[in-house]
């Protein structure tokens, strides 16, 4: 009988422990963060977002319900980022999930707000079929309202909303200045840029030759494939820019490819010069590389005509980096007729940083010269590796102030074109592009969050002693855990036994 009562009594406190651990737990939420990126951690751009907001921020997620594992834990994961959020900002954030395909008026809400569905892979009895979700959410702050459309599985969540939320609570955004007046691209031949850009930024076109510019008013300038010559007195007026501490990006076209005419030249603006006079020389030259893009060539066969794809070195495929917050988290950039660079220390105070190279079987060739498209390529013609093209040069540039120039040797990268000509560009050259900006001009650290997603570990990219290692550690682990359990218990009550049978024991 009092075996049966001591039973009871342990039951209950048991439940008594599980219900008062969830009423806690729900209470206060606490995420432990064991991951090498802390990928689960909000980054210290986000806390001072959230410690500065005057006002609540509403947060409508509107997710569907009974989605296939990988958009099921998207789910549970956007409910613990905005838990966290909430945390951090004091109550600030506040947040509701609701399933768009509950109902028909509320699918209808969902559209108006601006989160459209998407066609999504579900597989059901060895079928793949299509179903419609709803993965987006709606941030609103006082009148504001900004609009995360798609939250795509393992990408950055907490740029989105991070992002949504300083667009809505900046008050002065910092200026960015896009040169014009030398043959550059208008604003919406790089539409992409310009707009993700102006989440943060105030963006606007600027002429150097216009007398009543005043350029202090910008945080950086940027400068994207020019093709004619600058006057001397307009670098004599970037000169005065940065020796106010101010940031240049410089996306430059040394040379140019014409696949019409198969002709590669040289260009000459003068940025070239202007740039020596630093240090850093832009080479006249074609950057081939073994891991590239490719072409649509048009070929003849049986009086047939017809395009095929074929490899082309001279638009190299960028897929290692060196560390640099510019290209934090990119997977490959490819540019079009990119040139080498060179650095000669001209300046002690002066330094120059590559950010992005070839790959380990590359080449240049001097312009002028004659593309040949069905030219058979040899290893001697990829003799040299992670050659510079793109680099910072930083330090006392002109004048006392530090100040910094990020140039990139191609500047096409970046542009969509117009018209019939207009594409849209790779995500990794849009955040290669953007992140440079971002890293010269903002100061909140958002640039991290950009690059701070879910990456893959694949096992078959491992060692086959490590991958046989973490197999059996995995399998082995839980037994041996029950297995010592239940030694350490058996042993446990062999003692208590053996106690009790001493004749001294009371």
């Amino acid at each position: 009988m009092k075996k049966g009562k001591s039973i009871t009594a342990y039951i209950l406190l048991v439940i008594g422990i599980v219900v008062l651990a969830n009423i806690v737990s729900d209470r206060f939420f606490v995420r432990l963060d064991f991951t090498a990126d802390k990928r689960y951690t909000l980054g210290e751009a986000t806390r001072n977002i959230l410690s500065s907001l005057k006002q609540p921020v509403t947060v409508t997620a509107y997710i569907s319900g009974e989605l296939p594992p990988d958009f099921a834990r998207l789910r549970r994961d956007f409910k613990d980022e905005l838990t966290e959020y909430s945390n951090r900002s004091g109550g600030k954030v506040m947040f509701e999930f609701i399933n768009p395909n509950k109902d028909e008026q509320t699918e209808q809400k969902a559209m108006q707000e601006g989160v459209q569905p998407v066609l999504i892979n579900v597989r059901e009895k060895d079928q793949v079929k299509q179903q419609k979700a709803y993965l987006g959410a709606v941030v609103h702050y006082g009148d504001k309202k900004e609009v995360i459309p798609f939250i795509q599985p393992g990408a950055a969540m907490e740029y989105s909303l991070s992002t949504s939320i300083k667009k809505m609570t900046i008050e002065d955004k910092p200026k960015l200045g896009f040169l014009q007046g030398h043959g550059e691209p208008d604003p919406n031949s790089v539409i992409q840029a310009w707009q993700a850009l102006s989440v943060l930024y105030d963006v606007e076109p600027v002429k150097l030759g216009d007398s009543a510019l005043d350029l202090n008013k910008y945080k950086t300038l940027v400068w994207v494939a020019p093709k004619d010559s600058v006057p001397a007195l307009q670098f004599a007026k970037l000169d005065y820019f940065l020796s106010n501490g101010r940031n240049i990006y410089i996306a430059m076209n040394r040379v140019e490819g014409n696949l019409q005419t198969a002709s590669g030249t040289e260009i000459r603006t003068g940025i070239e010069k202007w740039l020596a006079g630093k240090g850093l020389r832009v080479n006249p030259d074609f950057i081939v590389d073994q891991s590239c893009g490719s072409v649509m060539v048009n070929q003849q066969q049986g009086g047939m005509s017809f395009q095929t794809s074929m490899q082309f070195p001279y638009l190299p495929l960028l897929t290692k980096f060196p560390e640099s917050p510019v290209t934090k988290g990119l997977t490959s950039v490819i540019l079009q007729f990119a040139s080498s660079m060179d650095y000669s220390a001209l300046n002690k105070d002066v330094t120059f940083t590559p950010v992005a190279t070839s790959s380990e079987k590359s080449g240049a060739e001097p312009a002028p010269l004659y593309f040949n498209i069905s030219r058979n390529w040899q290893q001697k013609d990829f003799s040299r590796s992670n050659i510079v093209v793109a680099g910072v040069l930083s330090g006392k540039l002109s004048g006392n102030a530090n100040s910094k120039i990020l140039v990139v040797s191609d500047g096409d990268f970046p542009i969509n074109g117009e018209g019939q000509q207009a594409r849209q560009i790779p995500p990794d050259n849009l955040n290669f592009f953007v992140n440079g900006v971002d890293w010269l001009s903002d100061d909140t650290g958002l640039i991290d969050l950009r690059a701070k997603e879910v990456s893959s570990r694949p096992l078959d990219q491992m060692e086959d002693g490590k991958k046989a290692f973490i197999k059996y550690l995995n399998f082995l682990l839980p037994l041996l855990i029950i297995v010592g359990y239940g030694f350490f218990n058996w042993q446990y009550r062999r003692n208590l036994r053996m106690k009790r049978m001493n004749e001294n024991y009371i």
